[in-house]
C-alpha cells in the first residue's frame, strides 16, 4: 500500500498546522478541524474519483473490501513516523467520504490535559469500573491514554486493551500491556473481554461500552477483581449510570444497579471547548468518585439526587461539569458563549454569572 502524493501533502499540511481531523467528501475541497473550527484548504473541489483513490492509499484491502459490502469502515493508520490517524471511511450519496483524526504523537500528562491530579489514586485500585464519557471528539481516548500511561511509568501490572481501532501505541515499561483490535486481533469487544479474563490481567481497557453484551462483560469483570476502564457516549454522571441501566432489560435493572452501586469507582466526564483567545482548546471535567451516599442512590433508582451529591462533595474531589465550566470562565480562559453552550444547567448557571457580577458592582461602589 503506497501513499499517495496527493494524501501525503494534506496529511503533512494537517501535522504542520496542527489539525485535529481531516475531512474529505465529494463536491468541496478538503476541510481541516482547526481549534475547533472547520477551515477548507485552497484546493479544488473533491471529484467522486479524487476521494476513492486518496481512501484506496491508505486502506488495507481486507477494509476496503468491509466498505464495499457495509458501507463503513474503521481503521488506524500510521503516516511514516510523523502520526498516526484514526480513519473512517464511508459511502454517502453513493459516493466515498473519508475523516481522519490526529492522534497526537506523544502521551500527555495529568496537567496538560487539566485532569485532576487525585484521580492518580484511583487508578491503584485492585478492582472496579472507571469511565470516561462525554461525546464524540471530546478527548476520551486522550484521558483514557495518559491514564494507562501514567499506571505503565508507575506500577507493575497487566494491561489488557480491546479496542476499535488501536490509536495509541503503548510500549512495556513497568507494565506490560497486550493491546487487541477488534476485527484484527478479536471479533468483538464481548469476545475481547471474555477472552481477557483468562489472560491473568490486572487491568482491562474496553474502547466503547456500545452494547448490552459489552456493558455486561465489563461489569462482571470489574466485580471479579479487576480494574476497568471503559467509556460511553453520554455526559453527566447520572445520566451514565441511568443510560448503562436502560440497556437491560426491566427484570434485571434492579441487579445491574445493586452492581454498579458496588463495583463503580469513579464517572469522568468531559467536553472539549475552544478557548477564549481562539488559540486553542481546553477539557472540562465532571468528576464523581463512589462514596455511599452515592451507592444508595444509585440502589434506590435515584439518579437525579447524584447531581447535588457531588455538588456538596467537593472535599471528596468531585465536581459538577457546570462548576468546571464556571471556573474556566471566571479565569478567563473559556468565553461566556461557549460555557452556556456546553452548561448542563445554563439557567442555574446564568443566575451565577449575574449574581456574581451584581456582587463586583457592590464591592466596586
Amino acid at each position: 500500500m503506497t501513499v499517495s502524493m496527493e494524501m501525503k501533502r494534506l496529511l503533512t499540511t494537517m501535522v504542520s498546522k496542527g489539525g485535529s481531523d481531516l475531512l474529505c467528501t465529494v463536491g468541496i475541497p478538503p476541510t481541516m478541524r482547526l481549534q475547533g473550527r472547520l477551515r477548507s484548504l485552497n484546493l479544488p473541489k473533491l471529484l467522486p474519483e479524487d476521494t476513492v483513490g486518496l481512501m484506496k492509499s491508505i486502506t488495507p484491502e481486507r477494509k476496503q473490501q468491509e466498505l464495499d459490502r457495509g458501507g463503513t469502515t474503521d481503521f488506524g493508520f500510521a503516516f511514516d513516523d510523523q502520526a498516526r490517524f484514526r480513519v473512517s471511511a464511508f459511502k454517502q450519496k453513493g459516493c466515498v467520504g473519508l475523516v481522519l483524526r490526529l492522534i497526537p504523537s506523544k502521551f500527555r500528562t495529568f496537567e496538560e490535559i487539566g485532569l485532576p491530579q487525585h484521580i492518580k489514586n484511583l487508578l491503584n485500585r485492585p478492582r472496579g469500573l472507571i469511565l470516561v464519557t462525554g461525546p464524540t471528539g471530546c478527548g476520551k481516548t486522550t484521558t483514557l491514554a495518559t491514564m494507562i500511561n501514567f499506571i505503565n511509568e508507575e506500577m507493575d501490572k497487566h494491561i489488557i486493551t480491546v479496542e476499535d481501532p488501536i490509536e495509541y501505541y503503548h510500549e512495556h515499561k513497568k507494565s506490560i500491556i497486550t493491546q487487541r483490535e477488534i476485527g484484527v486481533d478479536v471479533a468483538d469487544f464481548k469476545e475481547g473481554i471474555r477472552r481477557a479474563l483468562r489472560q491473568n490481567p490486572d487491568i482491562i481497557l474496553v474502547g466503547e461500552m456500545r452494547d448490552l453484551e459489552t456493558i455486561e462483560a465489563a461489569i462482571t469483570a470489574a466485580e471479579t477483581g479487576h480494574l476497568v476502564f471503559g467509556t460511553l457516549h453520554t455526559t453527566g454522571s447520572g445520566r451514565t449510570i441511568n443510560r448503562i441501566v436502560d440497556a437491560f432489560p426491566t427484570q434485571q435493572q434492579e441487579q445491574v444497579r445493586t452492581q454498579l452501586a458496588t463495583s463503580l469507582v469513579s464517572v469522568i466526564s468531559q467536553v472539549i471547548i475552544p478557548t477564549a483567545d481562539g488559540t486553542g482548546r481546553v477539557a472540562a471535567f465532571e468528576i464523581m468518585t463512589m462514596i455511599p451516599a452515592i451507592e444508595n442512590l444509585i440502589r434506590e433508582n435515584k439518579c437525579f439526587r447524584i447531581d447535588s451529591t457531588i455538588q456538596t462533595s467537593s472535599k471528596q474531589g468531585m465536581v459538577l461539569l457546570d462548576d468546571f465550566l464556571y471556573d474556566l470562565f471566571r479565569e478567563g480562559r473559556i468565553a461566556y458563549a461557549e460555557m452556556m453552550r456546553f452548561s448542563q444547567y445554563p439557567e442555574d448557571l446564568q443566575k451565577k454569572v449575574k449574581d456574581r457580577r451584581a456582587d463586583l458592582a457592590g464591592a466596586g461602589g
